[in-house]
């Protein structure tokens, strides 16, 4: 444990930050996975629109440092190329 105050403050905000950055993570994972489930169904307007806010939190994840620009990409381009694949205009 640090002896200094300001150590120990560093300690606890990086504990409070990486809760918070789990939580987005984890969030932008549950949400791929629906958009996935949402892309297979039959539904081509919630599954545009699903895919539109996902890319909207993968750009937050991304601004925030969460996830690392080429992972934010790779995965913004995934999901357009499966929404394209399962429901060409």
């Amino acid at each position: 444990m640090a002896n200094i105050r300001s150590a120990k403050k560093r300690i606890l905000v990086n504990r409070r930050q990486a809760e918070s950055n789990g939580r987005r993570r984890s969030r932008v994972r549950t949400l791929i996975k629906k958009a996935q489930s949402v892309i297979d169904s039959k539904d081509k307007k919630g599954a545009y629109n699903m895919v539109c806010f996902v890319d909207k939190e993968i750009q937050r994840g991304r601004a925030k440092g969460i996830l690392h620009k080429n992972t934010a990409a790779r995965r913004q381009s995934r999901l357009a190329r499966m929404l394209h694949r399962a429901h060409p205009r």
